[in-house]
Order: structure tokens, then C-alpha cells, then sequence
């Protein structure tokens, strides 16, 4: 039961991993996010930007799995979410962004037109509506994500940004 604001908020949160709303969280919903992102930007799943952004999905799945999969049952309830990672992760955000970096860095790459490492604004919106983050505030967090207003945002910004989205303090 989530019982403090700062549990609902991190509660919230939840629904972004669950990309098909069966109430858990587990490998497929990182694999449909991965497929999702390559079906948008038009990347082969057996290119090496689509095999390194499973692979990222991969990566942040037992990243995840290994700190809140609490009963070992391959799945991450929304309990063992707020209860699990995030509080075990509140301490500590950037421990959280690192089980995150490999699938960020891929992600980026799907996302960009350069091989710089970068993405334009437009296109991590485009991403971020990928991951279910609704038009207008995945639009707005994009913009924001470009701190030097050069139109690209690069891993680290994407990076330090997750951290503190997940990793709401109380």
C-alpha cells in the first residue's frame, strides 16, 4: 500500500515501465519499449543500432529485476517497485541512471541522425512519446533537456535527468 506522497509519486512512475498495463513490470515490457522506439525511427531490429538498444533493454531489465524482483518471479510488482528499486535507489540516484545508461546511450543513437552520440530535441520528444509520455509534456522535457539551446541533447543530460525523474526525493 503506498501510504506517503512521496510513495505516489514513485507509484506514478511505475506505469511508464509498464508499457502494456498488466500491473507488473518485466522483460517484455523492455523489449516492446526497444521495438517501439526502432518501429518509429525506422531501424532494423538486426542493425547494430537496434541489437545494441536490446541489448541496453536487456541490461536495464536485470539491472532492475536484480534490485526489486524481490520473490524471484521475473516480474516487478508495483509494491516491489516502490518498496524495491526506488527505495533502495533513493539513496543513491546515480547508481539507478548507470542500470539505465546502456538502453539511454542506445536510445539516443536510435533517435539520432549523427553518429555524435547526440539527438535533436524533436527527436527525443518523438522517443519519449514512444515510451508513453503524453505529446505536450514530452515535448516540454525534451526542450528542457537541452540546457545550452544547441538543439541536441546528449547521454549525460538524458542521463542525470532520469536519475532525478526516478529518484523523486521525499
Amino acid at each position: 500500500m503506498v501510504t506517503s506522497e512521496y510513495e505516489r509519486r514513485i507509484a506514478a512512475r511505475f506505469a511508464t515501465f509498464d508499457q502494456d498495463g498488466n500491473g507488473y513490470i518485466d522483460r517484455e515490457d523492455f523489449n516492446a519499449a526497444a521495438k517501439a522506439l526502432l518501429t518509429e525511427f525506422g531501424v532494423a531490429a538486426r542493425s547494430d543500432r537496434g541489437q545494441a538498444l536490446y541489448g541496453g533493454a536487456e541490461a536495464f531489465w536485470q539491472g532492475m529485476a536484480g534490485i526489486a524482483d524481490r520473490d524471484g518471479d521475473q516480474r516487478i510488482t508495483r509494491e516491489e517497485f516502490v518498496n524495491g528499486a526506488v527505495k533502495r535507489l533513493r539513496d543513491n540516484p546515480d547508481r539507478f541512471a548507470e542500470i539505465a545508461r546502456p538502453f539511454l546511450h542506445a536510445a539516443l543513437a536510435v533517435a539520432g541522425t549523427d553518429d555524435d552520440g547526440t539527438a535533436a530535441v524533436e527527436g527525443v520528444a518523438r522517443a519519449l512519446q514512444m515510451l508513453g509520455v503524453p505529446e505536450e509534456p514530452a515535448r516540454t522535457a525534451a526542450a528542457a533537456l537541452d540546457a545550452d539551446g544547441d538543439g541536441r541533447i546528449g547521454e549525460e543530460e538524458v542521463v542525470q535527468a532520469f536519475a532525478r525523474h526516478f529518484t523523486v526525493p521525499e
